[in-house]
């Protein structure tokens, strides 16, 4: 009897072999979701979003954002807790809403980070020439290029340490910057006590009126967006009952506090009227200044680094979660049969080299001409997060019903959401704002701005045109609640 349990561990069957490998503990789980949150968000434009709506319209914004991801990710949490896939939210819609739903949101995420990918080979060349700047930029987004291709190739467990480390990286840093910051402001460490005066310098701490502070609240959102990406990785936790309440627990927390305490130490020790706040330059990034004021030598070099170990991060989540968005949609007959092949190491090779293509060719539209390609593909790129995060929402609450509705017990579900229904309702309230209120200033004129309308809002019509296209081509129906499938 051993002998035979010892031969099928040793050769998996055939539907084995067409299943990821679940070798993502908890600790990957956690920081995967923080690496995909902790980035450019936070160490350069938290200065920009200072800048344009003082201390306080900052803080009001991140807080108001940090909330409704909060409850974005416990709804994801209920949901993938139960039913741990890679499709994550496109396949909950498909189940619990409508299967066109569920294709139109499986393809927005996999272009949204495709897009990604090629976003950070951008910033990657323009981090590197801060060293060596007379360096060809096609040698570092290459060489980077195939750096985050090797790390997802050679297994999940291989992406999930490497993410582990680079988000130990951004985490030292930020509490490094919080300690630093808080004896500077009390006057322990470089002199005299700083206090709070900056907080009501001008006319802070609300500084251009209630348009500007919502104009921060869309830079917050971009600075959050990441978070779902645990819904995806879910598919390969080994234990998904519990370390995926376990790091929804332990991420929203740690996301909120980085990112407020951050803004808030910055806000203090630097007066948002100091143009250098508005500069998304490495050298000028708010850590960066703070750290100068520190008198920490090197500055500028040590945050460039922790800049680039960000990119490197982001990038590597990105082609992550796409090969999975793009290998579940393979599978379930959503895009071509052949993307939905796995190695032997559990890795989708295919889905995993067709994403890399996008995102290289994608960059190289960004060094042709002026840039106008791909800062298309970029504009109709910036909404497609916002979109996904409405998906959720939405697919969380016809969940639950749906749970009701088929008798089932709901103190029986691994880990539930609290505060329903008020949670997706307001998280869906909240992005549909965000989204609509994407480019108010365009509206703002004497005139309608018609070409930065386009620019701006180019991804919404598109994710219909998609979501209307396949519902019209499949005759697909909204899933009744008493027929969704558990």
């Amino acid at each position: 009897m051993q002998s035979a349990a010892r031969n099928l561990a040793d050769h998996p069957t055939a539907s084995e072999k067409t299943e990821l490998k679940r070798n993502l503990k908890s600790r990957h789980l956690t920081m995967i979701s923080l690496g995909g949150t902790i980035g450019t968000g936070l160490f350069l434009a938290s200065g920009g979003a200072i800048h344009s709506a003082g201390p306080g319209g900052a803080l009001l914004a991140y807080i108001a954002i940090g909330i409704m991801v909060y409850f974005l990710m416990t709804s994801l949490a209920e949901m993938a807790a139960y039913m741990p896939v890679a499709g994550s939210f496109s396949t909950y819609a498909t189940k619990f809403v409508d299967p066109s739903l569920g294709f139109a949101l499986g393809w927005n995420y996999w272009y949204n980070w495709a897009i990604t990918i090629a976003a950070e080979l951008s910033a990657v060349t323009m981090i590197m020439k801060f060293w060596f700047p007379h360096s060809p930029s096609l040698l570092w987004s290459g060489l980077f290029l195939v750096i985050m291709f090797l790390l997802n190739f050679l297994s999940v467990k291989g992406f999930g340490e490497a993410e582990y480390w680079f988000s130990i990286i951004k985490v030292i840093t930020v509490i490094v910057f919080l300690i630093v910051g808080f004896l500077m402001i009390f006057g322990i460490m470089n002199g005299d006590a700083i206090g709070f005066k900056n907080f009501t310098v001008g006319d802070a701490p609300f500084h251009g009126g209630f348009m500007a502070t919502l104009g921060i609240f869309m830079a917050a959102g971009f600075s959050f967006q990441g978070t779902e990406l645990l819904g995806v990785a879910a598919g390969e936790s080994d234990d998904p009952r519990q370390n995926i309440p376990r790091a929804v627990r332990q991420v929203f927390w740690r996301i909120l506090l980085f990112y407020v305490l951050a803004i808030f130490v910055i806000s203090l020790l630097i007066p948002y009227t100091n143009g250098n706040l508005a500069n998304s330059d490495v050298t000028v990034s708010p850590f960066t200044l703070v750290f100068d004021k520190a008198g920490i030598a090197f500055a500028a070099s040590v945050m460039n680094a922790v800049i680039l170990t960000a990119v490197l991060s982001a990038g590597n989540s990105g082609m992550y979660a796409s090969t999975r968005m793009l290998w579940d949609l393979a599978r379930e007959g959503k895009a071509p049969k052949f993307l939905a092949k796995l190695n032997n190491r559990g890795v989708p090779v295919n889905a995993l080299i067709v994403t890399s293509l996008v995102g290289c060719v994608a960059f190289l539209a960004s060094l042709f001409g002026d840039g106008v390609v791909y800062t298309w593909l970029l504009n109709a790129s910036g909404m497609s997060g916002f979109i996904a995060w409405l998906g959720i929402a939405i697919s969380h609450y016809r969940f639950r019903k749906a749970y009701v509705a088929r008798g089932l017990d709901i103190n029986a579900l691994p880990y539930k959401a609290k505060w329903f229904p008020f949670g997706p309702l307001f998280a869906f309230a909240l992005c549909l704002v965000v989204i609509l209120g994407q480019n108010y200033s365009a509206f703002m004129g004497g005139s309608i701005d018609w070409y930065s309308v386009l620019v701006s809002y180019i991804g919404l019509p598109l994710f219909i045109i998609v979501w209307l296209g396949y519902k019209f081509v499949k005759k697909t129906k909204v899933v009744p609640l008493d027929q969704c499938e558990f």
